[in-house]
């Protein structure tokens, strides 16, 4: 008779773990894509959040919100600080119940719902200020680019790296006025630009993943989203750089005591941003380069999601059918 006791039962549920998550994102999607196109954005971001703090409940984790939508007195649900979870194991979580709310609104492509967790204390506690940002994908020279590089450099030094020529790359940035010079210099280099009204969580995994054709992901952002995007960074070993972009020296003691004993103005590497063992969900809510939207017809509803581990490097996509008759919760 084997000795065998098979697998280790963290491993098996971690696995679990992953695919609970996957509930998540999606009850957040079916809720806030109710209100796409109807120009209310806030209405929108509220039932996501309603939506997913709802299905935290079911997930076994003790888990407790570092990147949520802002301080107790600011959030009534998924603040900073919050416990969720039916109990288990102590994670972190980091959480955008609706990622593009205006996207959402306009029923513009790249509306998406998003967590990740990480086992407690390997998340960065990032406050609500921007971060400098750039994404590459895996299977690349470490430190193939790097923030202090300028734009040419690096896009020089990818497109060497890929064997490509700089013709040949895709840059994708926020369309915003304080990213109009880069994006004036990386097109006299030979480069295309892909620009996006929101959503830089869905633009940084996009410059991981094969079937976007985006090479690159570069620009300042909101710095939760660039935890969340690190998270998924991780899950397909590719590249991330960031740096908090601070306006005042009151943002930048917050983001001290938020990490104590840390430089609030260094360099942060992907495992500054996103530790240890993460899992990573997002559902589409409008369809988009990383994701289809939701697609509701009557009495039913189907989900596009993808979920992550980065244990496994796993990348799943996942669809979803949902029938609101038999369905033990369904948007009202």
């Amino acid at each position: 008779m084997s000795d065998s006791i098979g697998p280790s039962p963290f491993v098996v549920s971690d696995r679990n773990l992953a695919l609970e998550l996957v509930r998540v994102t999606e009850a957040a999607a079916l809720a806030s894509a109710r209100w796409t196109g109807r120009g209310r954005k806030n209405d929108a971001d509220g039932a996501a959040v309603e939506a997913m703090r709802t299905a935290f409940d079911t997930v076994a984790i003790d888990g407790m919100v570092v990147i949520g939508e802002g301080e107790m007195d600011e959030a009534p649900m998924l603040y900073i600080g919050e416990k969720v979870g039916s109990g288990g194991p102590g994670m972190d979580i980091a959480v955008d119940p609706l990622e593009g709310t205006n996207l959402c609104a306009k029923d513009m492509p790249n509306a998406i719902t998003v967590v990740a967790l990480a086992e407690r204390g390997n998340f960065l506690h990032a406050p609500d200020i921007y971060m400098d940002k750039i994404v590459v994908g895996p299977n690349l020279p470490d430190g193939v680019v790097d923030l202090d590089n300028s734009i040419e450099t690096n896009l020089k030094n990818l497109a060497k790296a890929k064997g490509k020529s700089v013709q040949d790359l895709l840059l994708c940035t926020l369309d915003r006025e304080r990213h109009e010079e880069m994006i004036t210099r990386a097109r006299a280099a030979g480069a295309r630009v892909r620009l996006l009204t929101d959503g830089d969580v869905a633009g940084g995994i996009a410059a991981c993943l094969d079937t976007s054709q985006v090479d690159i992901y570069v620009g300042s952002g909101g710095a939760p989203e660039g935890v969340l995007t690190a998270a998924a960074i991780r899950c397909v070993e590719g590249q991330m750089q960031g740096r908090l972009l601070f306006e005042d020296d009151g943002q930048r003691e917050r983001a001290r005591k938020m990490n104590p004993g840390k430089d609030p103005d260094r360099k942060l590497g992907l495992h500054d941003l996103a530790a240890g063992s993460v899992l990573f969900s997002a559902t589409g809510v409008t369809t988009g380069t990383l994701l289809r939207g939701v697609r509701q017809l009557p009495h039913q509803a189907i989900t596009h999601s993808l979920v992550m581990r980065s244990k496994s490097g796993t990348v799943r996509f996942i669809e979803g059918h949902h029938n609101f008759k038999t369905k033990t919760w369904a948007p009202q």
